[in-house]
């Protein structure tokens, strides 16, 4: 640690790193869930798998969850759980499931039929980045769920040795809370000891974890009999009063919801029963399925929260997985009338590039990694005023754009048609936020127009009188890009926008609160129908303050759980074993200051000393201070390599080489084996 050198012997030993966290074959770091309560009780900290700790703290939001009236729970349950999400720094697959609708949900969980589901990190970040809570869930079922309730709530020390562990788990992987779910019946003194399980957990929660919620899902009833009510009422209430909230089975009908309208001991807590429904459509349900907005209009017409089960529908039922972006599109588009929007409320830098966390880095190679999300734009389709008479009615429209990224796995497209008889600019909503601007704010705007149209970005802030504004242009050269691909696995393509245009300007206000960004699309000529498109490679807002405060160094950078392996190149003439390098990077650097960090390696010495060094090949991206470096193929030994850490800030700008994290790495065979 203390020098820059660490030294190996290459020994062809079988994996130690534990099976549960580290793929078998690769070494690559994996999320798992907890089997059994032998496994929850024995769970330490220690053993805990530090990929799958959330690096994003969850983010301010406005409004605020607890001044949510109506909200909405998505329960993400997809064919068992733990699938390419599983990987903490992202894989290389085939049009992956993901979710990118987040200003539309409140709470994100994470279901599997697991006892103990800990939600994979990618997930979290992904959600926290956006201000939506994430809860996992523990589960028991059937005859041995029976037995496990039996085991735990048999008295105060046992119940409270469950709750003490997954506050632990929630505490040490980033989560914010937990759904119980117990779907099997239970005896006497296991369901009098239940509500006194749930206040002790909901109370540990809440002094561990800032924003944390436990749940309760319709299932056993006072007597302890398992029996769905598909309602709250005297029968299961005493969960609910001991919980933050009630999640009701599916096959509720409009009846239910009148009758709980009027229950006692629903008032006051409206907004804490959240009335299940099932996207599959399974049993006899209101809605369902691409009639899912009918069962979310009676939900708000009560005044209820909605609880979104299985809304992977549209991704496991649709056999063409490239239709995916579209399915989901028009999935949400149907529930948009239902739902409320809740803006990021974060102080500056604002930077997105649009990434959903999937894309392409060459013609016929796929990655997705959660983590690598942005903050997500708004996705809609609107109509707009006046007649077309091309092509109908004016219209336009916004959604991702796999085939042009600018920085990740795509960028915003807004396409439509300008009617001839609509002659103000089109306004299209990009974010709605709720961010303080500083006195002076650096705006930057990446896009691609068509031809034909003038594009302007328009910032909406709080009332005008208010604040005062001077927006200053800012000299700063731009130049067209063309695609670059990085061939690294797991690292996105860095561009493949042609012809952009970039803008940068200094905006001056005093006591503005940012609401809106929005881009103006106007035609050029004469008025007639205009088809036209604008793709946003990122947009930025910084504050110009933070640009004089000199970057940090990234220090203590370490090499240690290192497997060397014997595998075949990867190119397909490769026929000869290669030795590979896997091996685990940490470091120390302050988040939040970052995008993501690049993971480099270069050969400094190897075998033949005729061989010059090597230059920097990017190795992946980290989006936290750990990284696991996997199937590296590297000289043969006796070598020396060079491992570096880029550190990505949000500002912007390239941090200096002396600023990076570096550490050398020799090695020698084993004389022994």
């Amino acid at each position: 640690m203390g020098s820059s050198s660490v030294h190996e012997d290459v020994k062809y030993l079988p994996s130690p790193l534990p099976a549960e966290h580290y793929d078998a074959d690769t070494t690559e770091p994996i999320s798992c869930g907890l089997q059994t309560l032998e496994e929850l009780l024995s769970w330490k900290r220690s053993e805990a798998n530090p990929f799958n700790v959330a690096a994003v703290p969850l983010a301010p939001r406005e409004p605020p969850l607890a001044r949510c009236l109506h909200r909405t729970l998505v329960s993400h349950d997809m064919m068992g759980g733990y699938l390419d999400d599983r990987f903490a720094q992202g894989t290389n697959t085939e049009a992956p499931y993901a979710f990118y609708h987040w200003q539309y949900i409140d709470i994100f969980n994470y279901f599997t039929h697991k006892m103990v589901t800990i939600p994979p990190a990618v997930w979290t970040n992904a959600a926290h980045k956006h201000g939506v809570v994430v809860l996992g869930t523990f589960i028991t079922e059937w005859t041995d769920g029976a037995a496990v309730c039996e085991a735990f709530l048999k008295e105060e020390e046992s119940y409270r040795a469950v709750a003490d562990k997954l506050v632990q788990i929630s505490y040490c992987y980033g989560f914010d809370g937990w759904l119980i779910n117990i779907e099997n019946p239970l005896s006497k003194v296991a369901v009098e000891n239940t509500p006194l399980f749930l206040r002790y957990l909901t109370d540990q929660m809440h002094e561990r974890v800032s924003g944390s919620l436990v749940l309760w899902y319709d299932s056993v009833i006072e007597n302890g009999q398992l029996t769905w009510q598909n309602e709250l009422n005297e029968s299961n209430r005493m969960f609910f009063d001991a919980c933050d909230g009630f999640f009701t089975n599916y096959n509720w009908t409009e009846q239910n919801l009148e009758w709980m309208q009027d229950y006692s001991g629903v008032q006051g807590r409206q907004a804490d029963v959240y009335i299940g429904v099932d996207v599959f459509a399974r049993g006899k349900v209101v809605g369902g399925m691409l009639e899912t907005n009918k069962a979310l209009e009676v939900i708000r017409k009560h005044k209820f929260s909605a609880a979104i089960f299985a809304p992977g529908w549209v991704y496991e039922t649709h056999s063409d997985k490239t239709q995916f972006r579209k399915n989901q599109d028009n999935f949400w588009a149907l529930l948009s009338d239902y739902l409320y929007i809740h803006r990021p409320a974060s102080p500056l830098p604002f930077i997105s590039s649009f990434c959903q966390g999937f894309g392409k880095r060459e013609a016929t190679r796929s990655w997705f990694n959660l983590t690598a999300q942005e903050i997500q734009p708004l996705y809609y389709h609107t109509e707009l005023e006046g007649q077309g008479s091309l092509e109908g009615q004016g219209w336009l429209s916004s959604r991702g754009c796999p085939e042009d990224a600018w920085n990740g796995g795509c960028s915003l497209l807004l396409d439509g048609l300008i009617p001839a008889t609509h002659t103000s600019p089109v306004c299209a909503r990009i974010f709605s936020l709720h961010v303080p601007l500083p006195s002076k704010t650096l705006v930057t705007l990446i896009y691609k127009p068509s031809t034909g149209i003038k594009v302007s970005l328009e910032l909406k802030t709080t009332d005008a009188s208010l604040c005062t504004h001077n927006v200053q242009d800012v000299k700063r050269e731009f130049h067209t890009i063309h695609p670059v691909f990085i061939p690294a696995y797991p690292t996105p393509s860095v561009c493949s926008l042609h012809a952009t245009v970039g803008r940068c300007s200094q905006l001056e206000l005093r006591g503005c609160d940012l609401r809106e960004v929005c881009l103006n699309i106007q035609r050029n000529g004469q008025p007639q129908d205009t088809a036209f498109s604008c793709r946003v490679g990122e947009i930025m807002l910084l504050d110009v303050a933070s640009l004089q405060v000199p970057p940090e160094l990234v220090q203590g950078l370490c090499i240690y759980d290192v497997v060397w392996l014997r595998a075949a190149g990867t190119s397909p003439e490769s026929t000869s074993l290669r030795l590979h390098l896997n091996a685990t990077l940490r470091w120390d650097y302050p988040t939040h200051l970052v995008r993501h960090f690049r993971v480099y390696w270069r050969r400094l010495r190897g075998p033949d000393p005729r061989i010059p060094p090597g230059e920097l090949v990017l190795v992946g991206r980290a989006y936290s201070n750990i990284f696991r470096v996997t199937e590296l193929a590297v000289p043969e030994a006796p070598s020396l390599l060079e491992l570096v850490v880029e550190p990505v800030i949000r500002k912007g700008f390239p941090v200096p080489e002396s600023h990076w994290g570096r550490r050398s790495l020799s090695y020698t065979e084993d004389s022994t084996q």
